[in-house]
């Protein structure tokens, strides 16, 4: 059987697993069905709306459902499960009757696990990439038939790394597919887990040095408190020279104190208002309104 002709049953959510689900439908690939989790609100007051693989694949003509009752109810060794980004376990009583291989957004071992784009750049990593492997009971364990390194820039978010992982491991899946899974590698020694991601991890330390908060704001939805009230840190710049301010002090030019340097402030989203640059939120506060970062 051809690579091309092989059914595939397709299971993930997010913007970057829809990327990949577009390209093997482009590329001729026979993908027969698709699994996502259910419709959910993702915005404040809004409606259930499907998630970004639901969108894609109707908008293909594929099928669509929430849960592995269609592959249990299919089940073939000759299909292939192709996971990325599902956001849940695949139990092993599914993975026996049809097997699955996974795109992971880390070269394996290191970053294994729910965050590993987050952690590799709070890590301050300067190389990460994709590893298309074997789906196993246990979290990111399994044999590696590809990988591509893709660079850290020290401007890289976790939006635009994921936006370019996502690329190169469609355009990976499909080659390593168009020429044959081959024999898997297990993983080598020295694994690091990426955890998820808390709410209170978000929240930005600032007695932490310039160069971390730096990572942690193009890593996370960075976040402080000012006045008693929350605001997103959407992009800081580290401006040379020497620090000047206590941890925490904002000065109306938007620089902002650390634990080791200044940092300057871009663009933020005060509580109740959408994204804006720092200059015009500076602009509007009046003289006598906080000045410390909690």
């Amino acid at each position: 059987m051809a690579a091309e002709a092989r059914p595939l049953v397709f299971l993930g959510t997010p913007p970057a697993a829809a990327v990949v689900l577009e390209q093997l439908v482009n590329s001729g690939f026979n993908v027969v069905h698709v699994v996502t989790r259910h419709d959910a609100k993702r915005g404040r007051g809004s409606s259930m709306t499907p998630s970004p693989v639901k969108e894609v694949a109707l908008r293909l003509g594929l099928t669509v459902s929430h849960d592995l009752e269609w592959i249990k109810a299919n089940a073939s060794r000759n299909m292939l499960g192709i996971v990325v980004a599902y956001g849940r376990i695949i139990p092993l009583s599914v993975l026996i009757d049809t097997p699955m291989i996974n795109i992971h957004f880390s070269l394996l071992p290191r970053w294994r696990g729910a965050a590993p784009v987050e952690r590799a750049i709070l890590a301050g990593d300067t190389t990460t990439g994709v590893c298309i492997m074997d789906i196993e009971e246990t979290l990111d364990t399994g044999a590696v038939y590809a990988q591509q390194e893709v660079a850290i820039a020290e401007s890289s978010t976790v939006q635009s790394l994921t936006n370019e992982l996502a690329t190169v491991g469609a355009q990976l899946l499909v080659s390593t597919l168009t020429e044959g899974l081959g024999t898997p590698v297990p993983q080598g020694d020295g694994a690091t887990y990426a955890k998820k991601i808390t709410t209170e991890e978000a929240r930005i330390d600032w007695s932490a040095t310039a160069v971390d908060i730096h990572r942690h704001v193009r890593a996370l939805r960075a976040f402080t408190v000012l006045g008693g009230a929350r605001i997103k840190i959407l992009e800081v710049a580290m401006p040379d020279g020497a620090s000047t301010l206590k941890p925490g002090e904002l000065e109306s030019d938007c620089y902002v104190g650390t634990g080791s340097g200044d940092i300057l402030l871009v663009r933020v989203q005060p509580e109740g208002k959408g994204p804006m640059a720092a200059a015009d939120w500076m602009r509007g506060r009046s003289a006598d309104s906080p000045t410390q970062f909690l």
